[in-house]
């Protein structure tokens, strides 16, 4: 790592808890017929003060959680407030949600599983790149603070997407 490429990549039992009702949000997702993402804000207490699932399945591909919490918190939070949160989530932010976390300043992001890894399943699977970029949160917004992947959640996380490549027909 260099100095533009801050991490934090010790998960402690509080990222593991909060990240396993993220992999609960991401089932959610799935079983509403949609993809299998789910994230959480939580603040400097320790408080959840936003959650959210994926909800692409209606047609608006922005409709990522990593991107309304980064909405729900420009409008609810102040600038110290969203720079003390961090964010937990299934999957790694893809570009669109890591610029939208950077903008808005939230603070640490901890993911379960890498866009590397979800790229490589994929592959794996037979399927093709989705139509973004898969690049690490900070190839984005190289000043975040991030930590993951999770590999105690990393099989779960692997099952959901082959659940959902399955279903589509991917």
């Amino acid at each position: 790592m260099t100095a533009m490429e801050p991490t934090d990549s010790e998960l402690t039992a509080t990222d593991l808890a909060h990240l396993r009702r993220c992999v609960e949000l991401a089932r959610e997702g799935l079983d509403a017929g949609d993809e299998p993402f789910g994230s959480l804000l939580v603040d400097a207490s320790g408080v959840v003060r936003f959650e959210d699932r994926n909800r692409v399945a209606g047609g608006d591909a922005t409709r990522h959680p990593e991107f309304e919490i980064a909405r729900w918190a420009a409008e609810e939070l102040s600038p110290e407030e969203r720079a003390a949160s961090v964010v937990y989530t299934s999957g790694e932010h893809c570009p669109m949600c890591s610029a939208a976390h950077a903008w808005v300043g939230l603070g640490r992001i901890v993911y379960a599983a890498s866009s590397e890894q979800l790229s490589s399943w994929r592959a794996e699977w037979g399927l093709g790149p989705g139509p973004v970029a898969a690049l690490p949160i900070q190839a984005v917004a190289p000043r975040l603070v991030v930590a993951g992947p999770a590999v105690e959640l990393t099989e779960e996380i692997r099952q959901l997407h082959h659940q959902l490549a399955q279903r589509d027909g991917e």
